[in-house]
C-alpha cells in the first residue's frame, strides 16, 4: 500500500502541489492524467523517494517499489538477455557464481571437494529462488513487448533509445514489486505490444500507478483515475471513461452550486447596499455583512490552458516533391531497408505504418538526408525546405539552455519578441521562457522541441512519431494544425489520428519492404 499524506512541493518558485492525500490499495490499477507540467512526473518522483517533499508525508507498506523513469536504464555494453538477469541482482550474482566455480573445476584439482560444495550451495539457493525459471520468464517478457529470440544476444547499444525504453520496462516486469510507478509506458509501444502490455498489467498481481496520455490504453487497465491539476489531485473510481464523464458532471455541480451561491450572495449584498444607512435596518445589515464574510466560496474547475498554435509552409514546392529509388540500408550488416521506392507529390500527406524495427524510422532518417543509405538514390524538388521531427526530438536539447535560448537556434533571427509570442502559444509565458531544459517535465520539454521544429521555414515535414509525450490537448493541437498544414508531410506513426484523419496515402513497412495499402483523395 501507498500513502501519501498532507504532500506538497513548492517547485520554481510557486506551488506545485498543495496537501495532496490519497492511497494506493494492494492490487488497484490507478491511471494519473492531467496536462503536461501540471506535475504528474514529480509526483511519482516524490512517491520513489528520488524528488524531495517541501511538507507532508509517503509511506510504503507491503512490499518493494519499482520506478519506470522516461529515461531508460540500460547498460549499453551488455547484452539484452544480461541485461534483463540484471533486475533479479541475486540470481544474476548466483548464475555468475556457478559458471565461475564450474569453469574453475575444470583446471583445479587441488580444491574441488570445497568448490564442489560451494557449486552445490550455489545451486540450491539458485533453485530456492526460482533461478531456473528465470530463462522462460524473460522470453515471455521480451517477445511480449516486441523482441526476437535472436535480440536477447545483441547488446543494449544497438538499440534505439524507444527499444531500450522497452527493455527498462520488461526488467521491471520481470522483477514483479508489489509497486509499480510507471511514467508514459507506452509512448514507444506499437499496437500489438499495447495490447500485450494492457493484459500484463491488467493480470499483474501488484499495485500499479502510472502516468500515460493514452485514453484507450487506461481503458483497458484501471480501475481509478487520479487528475492531477491546479495543484491538486482528484480521484475519479473507474474506468477512464468513467472519469471523463465524472469529470464532466463534477464539473456541471460545481457550476450550478457556484451558480447557486453568486445569485444568493448578490441577493444579500442588494439588500446591504439599499439599507446600509438606515438606521433601523442596521443589526441586519451587520449581521449579513459577517455572514458574506464566513461564506466559503465555492471554486469553479478551472480550465486548463492549450496549446494554440498553426503550421504554414514556407512557399510553393514543384508538383514532383521526392523520388527516392532503390533504397537499401544495413545497420551493422543487418539489413534494414530492402529495394524501397518512393514517389511524393506536392500535397500529399503519407503515414508511414507498421511494427517498430520494421524500417520506419530508418526510412525518414535517409530522406532527412541525416543517413546516406547503402544503395539506391533521393532526390528532392529544387524548392524543397525539409523539416525533421525525430521521434526523440527532445533528446538533442541542450539541458542547461533556457527555453528561449532553445528556441533561438532555430529561429534564423527572429526577434525575441515574436519567439516568446510564439512560445506562449506553447505555454511558456513569462518568466517560464528563462526556465533551463533541465528544470522541465518531460512533456514540456517536447513541447519545447515542437516549438524549435515549427519556427524553422519548411514546406516539407517529416515526422517521426510526433505526438508521443504531448498531452491530450497538446496532441489534438497538433493533429489540427497537421490536417490544415498546406504542404507536404511524411509521418511515421502509431497514433491511429493521423492516420485515419490526417494521411492521404498510408504506407505499410514491415520487414524492410514498402507497400501502398490505402488512399484517401
Amino acid at each position: 500500500m501507498i500513502v501519501v499524506e498532507n504532500l506538497t512541493k513548492q517547485f520554481a518558485g510557486r506551488d506545485l502541489f498543495s496537501t495532496v492525500s490519497f492511497t494506493v490499495s494492494s492490487g488497484e490499477k490507478i491511471g494519473v492524467v492531467g496536462p503536461n507540467g501540471s506535475g504528474k512526473t514529480t509526483l511519482l518522483k516524490m512517491i520513489a523517494g528520488d524528488e524531495p517533499l517541501s511538507n507532508g508525508q509517503v509511506n510504503l507498506t507491503g512490499g518493494q517499489l519499482a520506478y519506470l523513469h522516461q529515461e531508460a536504464d540500460v547498460e549499453l555494453d551488455r547484452s539484452l538477455n544480461d541485461e534483463m538477469w540484471t533486475a533479479l541482482p541475486e540470481l544474476y550474482s548466483l548464475k555468475n557464481l556457478i559458471a565461475q566455480i564450474e569453469d574453475t573445476l575444470i583446471v583445479e584439482e587441488l580444491n574441488a571437494e570445497s568448490l564442489a560444495a560451494d557449486l552445490n550451495r550455489a545451486h540450491e539457493r539458485f533453485r530456492v529462488l526460482g533461478g531456473q525459471g528465470v530463462d522462460a520468464s524473460i522470453a515471455r517478457v521480451t517477445s511480449g513487448l516486441g523482441f526476437s529470440h535472436a535480440d536477447l544476444k545483441k547488446p543494449c547499444g544497438d538499440f534505439s533509445g524507444g527499444w531500450r525504453m522497452r527493455i527498462s520496462l520488461a526488467k521491471i516486469l520481470l522483477k514483479r514489486d508489489e509497486h509499480l510507478l510507471l511514467d508514459e509506458p507506452t509512448n514507444h509501444l506499437d499496437k500489438t505490444s499495447k495490447r500485450w502490455l494492457a493484459r500484463e498489467l491488467g493480470d499483474y498481481p501488484g499495485a500499479v500507478l502510472m502516468v500515460t496520455h493514452d485514453g484507450e490504453f487506461l481503458e483497458q487497465v484501471v480501475t481509478r483515475v487520479l487528475n492531477v491539476e491546479h495543484g491538486s489531485v482528484m480521484s475519479y473510481p473507474g474506468t477512464f471513461t468513467q472519469y471523463v464523464e465524472g469529470k464532466k458532471v463534477r464539473q456541471e455541480q460545481l457550476d450550478a452550486e457556484a451558480d447557486r451561491q453568486e445569485k444568493e450572495i448578490a441577493r444579500q449584498e442588494q439588500f446591504i447596499d439599499r439599507f446600509r444607512s438606515k438606521a433601523t435596518k442596521a443589526r441586519q445589515v451587520q449581521s449579513r455583512i459577517k455572514s458574506l464574510e464566513k461564506i466559503d466560496r465555492v471554486s469553479r474547475m478551472s480550465e486548463s490552458k492549450a496549446t494554440r498554435f498553426q503550421i504554414k509552409s514556407s512557399g510553393r514546392i514543384e508538383h514532383k516533391v521526392l523520388l527516392a529509388e532503390g533504397i537499401s540500408h544495413d545497420w551493422e550488416d543487418f539489413p534494414v531497408l530492402l529495394d524501397v521506392s518512393l514517389e511524393i507529390e506536392r500535397g500529399q500527406k503519407i503515414a508511414l505504418v507498421g511494427h517498430n524495427g520494421g524500417g520506419k524510422s530508418t526510412l525518414l532518417r535517409i530522406l532527412a538526408g541525416e543517413v546516406e543509405p547503402s544503395e539506391g538514390s533521393v532526390q528532392w524538388a529544387e524548392r524543397a525546405e525539409r523539416g525533421y521531427y525525430a521521434q526523440h526530438q527532445d533528446e538533442s536539447l541542450s539541458l542547461d539552455a533556457t527555453v528561449l535560448e532553445s528556441v533561438r537556434e532555430s529561429a534564423q533571427n527572429q526577434p525575441d519578441g515574436v519567439l516568446r509570442g510564439i512560445l506562449g502559444r506553447f505555454l511558456f509565458s513569462d518568466d517560464d521562457v528563462f526556465k533551463t531544459v533541465r528544470m522541465l517535465s518531460g512533456g514540456e520539454k517536447s513541447r519545447v522541441a515542437l516549438a524549435k521544429f515549427l519556427v524553422q521555414p519548411n514546406n516539407v515535414l517529416l515526422l517521426d512519431e510526433p505526438t508521443n509525450h504531448l498531452d491530450a490537448a497538446t496532441r489534438r493541437e497538433l493533429l489540427s494544425a497537421l490536417g490544415d498544414y498546406d504542404g507536404t508531410i511524411v509521418c511515421a506513426s502509431h497514433d491511429p489520428a493521423i492516420v485515419e484523419e490526417i494521411a492521404t496515402h498510408v504506407y505499410t513497412v514491415e520487414n524492410g519492404e514498402i507497400t501502398l495499402t490505402d488512399v484517401r483523395v
